[in-house]
């Protein structure tokens, strides 16, 4: 699990400086944890996040973006609450959700809408 930082999200995400449509640069799905560390919740999903990194490792990348530091990232999501987590799908518009989920919802979430629509295997 990694941290993004605008220059590492044009690089490894979707360079938003040059492209107007969405247009998914990974090789595999992703999950990305727009947090701040003033936030209760976070305390809640940042072992989750970890969790999930190392359970599916080479499946699905999972990035945290620091949305104290990265208020142009923040901006461009439209971010008003956090945690808010955006689903990556390898196709199609990727899909947020905002606030703090169990473990189980997560799991169920990137297994149904990450990994079976996308025909990754797992």
């Amino acid at each position: 699990m990694g941290n993004l930082t605008k220059e590492s999200f044009i690089e490894k995400v979707f360079d938003f400086s040059s492209e107007k449509d969405w247009n998914f640069k990974c090789e595999r799905p992703a999950l990305i944890d727009f947090y701040s560390d003033w936030c209760g919740p976070r305390n809640l999903v940042a072992p989750i996040m970890e969790d999930l990194s190392k359970e599916l490792d080479g499946k699905v990348d999972i990035y945290k973006i620091d949305t104290e530091a990265e208020q142009e990232l923040s901006g461009m999501f439209g971010i008003r609450n956090i945690p808010s987590i955006l689903f990556i799908l390898m196709l199609g518009q990727p899909m947020m959700h905002a606030g703090a989920l169990p473990y189980e919802v997560f799991k169920d979430t990137i297994e149904k809408e990450l990994l079976q629509l996308n025909k990754v295997e797992t």
